[in-house]
């Protein structure tokens, strides 16, 4: 059976990502990263996910580098998470600088380790305007880079695979709706409160998902 190395946050996309890979028939194990988020509650989420799925699951500690991720909303508590739409100037604060760069190299040493097929990441469309390393042009050229990176080593078919690459949140929505994802057991929120805010980039952007894609939306949100 081909291995898996999937990133897992624990948010509805790396979730639903985790159970197509599943349902294409892939061993799995799950990766997810500590980068000192505030929002780690996330990491819950995805160890759900990996016990429902009978997948290998790890915790990355990489909270050490929070201190030199100084700048983003997501890794500083003395900035407050911004509200509104992703489409929106002021959610540029939400960027980790080189955050994707960071973990897929993680997953792709784990990889080669573990002999694996494919290293897959739950990037998707909606994520292009704001996040430069979640476009095509990037994982295009980080799975390049790779293939030179660990040439020699490891699995010769190993790739990058990101189905979501070209896809909305509400494809997701609907793909998780049709393989069964518990969405109710995924967290999104970049503010990491009790309850999903229903007010940052994030939420908006969860709630606007099951609107289009005309499923039910299973989560709490505060507003």
């Amino acid at each position: 059976m081909a291995k898996a190395i999937a990133i897992v946050s624990g948010g509805m996309d790396s979730v639903t990502l985790a159970h197509v890979l599943h349902s294409e028939g892939y061993a799995l194990h799950l990766l997810s990263i500590d980068y000192g988020q505030r929002h780690r509650k996330e990491l819950e989420y995805a160890r759900l996910c990996a016990q429902r799925l009978n997948a290998e699951y790890n915790v990355v500690d990489l909270s050490g580098i929070n201190v030199l991720l100084k700048g983003s909303a997501l890794t500083d508590s003395t900035i407050e998470v911004p509200e509104g739409h992703y489409a929106a100037p002021n959610m540029g604060i939400t960027v980790v600088p080189n955050r994707n760069a960071i973990m897929l190299a993680v997953a792709y040493a784990a990889a080669v380790a573990e002999n694996a097929e494919v290293v897959a990441l739950g990037a998707h469309g909606g994520d292009h305007f704001i996040y430069p390393d979640c476009r095509p042009a990037f994982t295009e050229a980080f799975d390049q880079m790779q293939k030179l990176a660990v040439e020699g080593f490891g699995n010769p078919k190993l790739r990058l695979y990101t189905p979501f690459i070209n896809s909305g949140k509400h494809d997701i929505a609907a793909i998780g709706t049709r393989l069964g994802v518990p969405f109710a057991e995924t967290w999104s929120c970049y503010k990491g409160g009790e309850k999903h805010c229903g007010k940052c980039g994030t939420c908006v952007e969860r709630k606007e998902a099951f609107q289009l894609a005309g499923v039910p939306d299973p989560t709490e949100y505060e507003a």
